[in-house]
């Protein structure tokens, strides 16, 4: 079966890796507009942030006999009648199923002198690739002060990140809270206090307006209060675009996205699917990557299955592997935000919902959970991430909850109770890598299989390829391995009653 892979980004790549291994006859090209191997563009702000490098989040994409990717060659035109892909260096790809995987473009505001017609204003970026984290630390050496436009995710973690390194940051938002669509009110508010702790300045109910330049660079915005703001860098964090113009040059349905149906299917072609941030499935798009990977999942599961490449995709039942397709993490230097489920504006009257909410705006905690017949359907957590790993945990494995909610957020007095397990301790069962879903027994039987290294375990695990949070762990059952002199039994064991 040749299958075309337009797009080697995070999704792409992913799903290319999983259709030659699990699919005998699948023969995959791949063509990736950058020249590059894929990396993982969720620590592009840890980039810019200077908690990682540039050179040191690339994915780990072995290759393999029956991969073809062309690097630094985009997909110019798809002819479904023939089923062939005209690709931008002159070659041809006939295919027998095509996956659009193009991910999306940085959304970039109406906002008066922002653009040349060289492209944006020197000093002015987004973040939405590589080259977009090279062009922002190329500015940072002579910037003093910087205005991140949007108050997201990516808007946080460029906001705290550029503070980090010493520059005077302003954060300027439309909605009159942060992260209006996971955040409520009161958890907005504790949030903005652990920014103004940061010695970021924020400015909500506004946008920018105007760039003012000076000598050929950016110096100032003005706002919409009429506000002006000096600087020397904008970095624009307003949301994204998925890239469609392929598809709709190929008669394809598109709305926002390319419209796919529970399949990954066009409606108008069974033959061409869509996932990530291009695709535009029933139940919407989150602009998160774990939807895009577990869309990749699931269409190498059918694929796999039906031998054919025609199966039926499904989702997949939650509880046999965890779900973290709508949690939502902040990876930002100073502050910590993760909600899943029902957070943000959601009405607490409704019935058969309990939420029990903590707030402590002083230490810059607020942590809310909203239980249902027994079960976390929610939570929204700032300033508090041992406490977001267990409610992750519990809500990403329908695990049970206590009968009173209180308990799972009012910790027990120290010295009264056991204390918290560090990972030598935790169960088999337990997850480590909230991202992909890894629980320590996966870990801890690769580390048996021969996998001495955190590479060795990522590649055979997935653990610390999404967020990267969970590295230490991982370390720390390697390290607990090495030191054990019987090695599997040890650690296998770990956290066993």
């Amino acid at each position: 079966m040749r299958i075309v892979v337009i797009g080697h980004g995070m999704v792409g790549s992913r799903f290319a890796q999983d259709a030659a291994t699990r699919i005998p006859d699948a023969h995959v090209t791949v063509l990736g507009r950058e020249p590059h191997e894929p990396y993982n563009r969720v620590l592009l702000s840890s980039v810019v942030a200077g908690k990682a490098a540039a050179d040191g989040i690339a994915l780990d994409a072995p290759p393999h006999e029956r991969i073809d990717v062309r690097q630094g060659v985009s997909a110019t035109e798809i002819d479904r009648d023939r089923r062939i892909v005209t690709a931008s260096d002159g070659s041809l790809h006939r295919y027998d199923r095509l996956v659009l995987a193009t991910g999306s473009a940085a959304r970039i505001p109406q906002i008066q002198h922002v653009a040349t017609p060289d492209g944006l204003v020197p000093g002015v970026s987004v973040l939405k690739d590589l080259a977009d984290a090279q062009q922002i630390l190329g500015a940072l050496p002579k910037a003093r002060r910087a205005v991140v436009l949007g108050a997201g995710v990516l808007g946080l973690e460029v906001a705290t990140g550029l503070a980090a390194r010493g520059l005077s940051v302003t954060l300027v938002h439309h909605a009159d809270r942060l992260m209006e669509r996971q955040l409520g009110s009161a958890a907005s508010a504790v949030a903005e206090g652990s920014l103004g702790r940061l010695g970021i300045s924020v400015v909500t109910t506004t946008s920018v307006t105007r760039v003012i330049e000076k000598r050929g660079r950016i110096s100032a915005v003005l706002l919409g209060n009429g506000a002006e703001v000096l600087t020397d860098l904008l970095v624009m964090c307003a949301g994204t675009i998925p890239e469609t113009a392929l598809a709709r040059r190929a008669g394809l349905p598109c709305e926002r996205g390319v419209v796919v149906d529970d399949a990954l299917a066009s409606p108008e072609d069974g033959t061409v699917f869509a996932i990530g941030d291009c695709a535009q499935p029933p139940e919407g798009g989150s602009g998160l990557v774990a939807q895009g990977w577990d869309q990749a999942a699931r269409l190498v599961d059918a694929w796999a299955a039906s031998g054919t490449g025609s199966g039926e995709t499904t989702s997949r039942p939650r509880g046999e592997d965890t779900d973290t397709t709508n949690v939502v993490r902040v990876k930002a230097t100073g502050l910590d935000v993760v909600t899943m489920g029902l957070s943000g504006k959601f009405d607490h009257g409704e019935r058969d919902l309990r939420a029990v909410r903590l707030s402590d705006p002083a230490i810059g905690r607020f942590v809310e959970v909203v239980v249902s017949h027994g079960l976390l359907v929610g939570a929204t957590v700032v300033g508090d991430k041992a406490c977001a790993t267990e409610l992750q945990a519990l809500y990403t494995r329908m695990l049970p909850v206590p009968s009173d909610p209180a308990h799972l957020i009012v910790r027990p007095v120290p010295g009264a109770g056991p204390a918290r397990k560090n990972v030598t301790e935790m169960d088999d069962d337990d997850t480590v890598c909230q991202c992909n879903g890894v629980s320590k027994g996966r870990i801890c039987a690769a580390i048996a299989d021969g996998c001495d290294s955190l590479q060795d375990v990522s590649r055979a695990t997935r653990a610390s390829t999404g967020c990267g949070d969970c590295k230490p762990q991982v370390k720390e059952l390697l390290a607990a391995s090495a030191a054990s002199d019987t090695k599997v039994p040890a650690l296998a064991g770990m956290g066993e009653a």
